[in-house]
């Protein structure tokens, strides 16, 4: 061999050694980048486990939406309680069926088999503060009560005017779920031809924040004794206690529950934007059950104010008081 040839075999050997050397930091820094990996795809997922945890509070569904606050609340609330005489008066009796209205004689009837009610009645008259007095029993938690709070307030904006109304929806966990309404508690009516008296027994979430059925809500105002003669009187509910929402108007009419065909499953899967709007359309389905609702609720008390003031007691309207049952 040539010195050329033996000087390159320790060259060739050292490059070989060269070479798997690099190779073995190689592997070692593939090893070092896999186990990093792996630690960062374990950190990512603990922290996506808390961020969803936290979100989620212990393991239950996100509480639904309560409505509009705000600006938002305020147009809501100016455009419910401002749903034009004209709309009103083309609905008329709407899609509500009034064969169903009954006398006081058939009360104990239609109570005792839980159906939802509209009566002529021979009470005392109820009144308040020199007034003829509207009494509502209902609750936050209520999908009915939800639906008849639409009517009502369209109906008793004719009379008087709201302050402090707020939005809700009824129970999670109850028929009709989450129903867009609104609360009585906490609000403020003024009129000059009658006095509206809510009463709302609960909230719309049950103590603890519980989703069992047997675990009750949470209480807001209780009925005086009083109030509760009068719905155990029209209501007695055959021995399983008396429905809501419960309505007195004067003694003269009372209703129980929504009156047929309108209910809670007429709002299902709409917000309260989307109620607002359909309140002004005569020809939609709220429109026809809501609007017609509150026309009965509007003729019952304008007989109770001989036809005042006479924005709200219009012909159309007084057209309804034929409807009424008479004993």
């Amino acid at each position: 061999m040539g010195k050329a040839s033996r000087t390159k075999v320790p060259d060739r050997r050292a490059r070989i050694a060269a070479q798997r050397e690099a190779a073995r930091r190689a592997e070692q820094r593939k090893r070092i980048y896999i186990a990093g990996g792996s630690i960062l795809a374990v950190v990512i997922v603990v922290i996506a486990f808390v961020l969803v945890k936290a979100n989620s509070g212990s393991g239950t569904a996100a509480p639904a939406s309560n409505g509009p606050t705000g600006a938002a609340l305020a147009k809501l609330t100016k455009d419910v309680t401002g749903v034009p005489q004209s709309v009103l008066d083309k609905v008329g009796a709407g899609s509500i069926d009034s064969s169903n209205f009954i006398t006081s004689g058939e009360i104990s009837d239609a109570s005792g088999a839980g159906d939802a009610y509209f009566a002529t009645v021979d009470g005392s008259p109820l009144t308040s503060d020199g007034k003829p007095e509207v009494l509502y029993i209902g609750a936050e938690y209520c999908p009915f009560c939800g639906a008849q709070r639409w009517a009502m307030i369209v109906a008793l904006s004719r009379f008087g005017t709201f302050s402090g109304l707020k939005t809700i929806h009824s129970s999670s966990s109850d028929y009709d779920p989450n129903t867009p309404t609104w609360t009585f508690y906490g609000s403020t009516y003024t009129s000059k031809y009658i006095t509206f008296t809510p009463v709302e027994e609960t909230t719309n979430e049950r103590q603890g924040n519980s989703s069992s059925d047997t675990v009750p809500y949470v209480t807001l105002q209780t009925p005086t004794t009083a109030q509760q003669n009068l719905q155990t009187e029209y209501d007695p509910g055959d021995g399983e206690g008396s429905s809501i929402p419960f309505i007195d108007i004067g003694n003269e009419y009372v209703e129980v529950g929504n009156l047929a065909p309108y209910g809670p499953d007429e709002l299902k899967g709409m917000n309260w934007d989307q109620v607002a709007a359909a309140l002004t359309q005569p020809t939609s389905t709220v429109g026809k059950g809501a609007d017609g609702a509150a026309n009965y609720l509007i003729a019952g008390i304008c007989a109770l104010t001989k036809n005042q003031p006479s924005t709200a007691c219009t012909p159309a309207i007084r057209a309804l008081e034929s409807d009424f049952a008479t004993s």
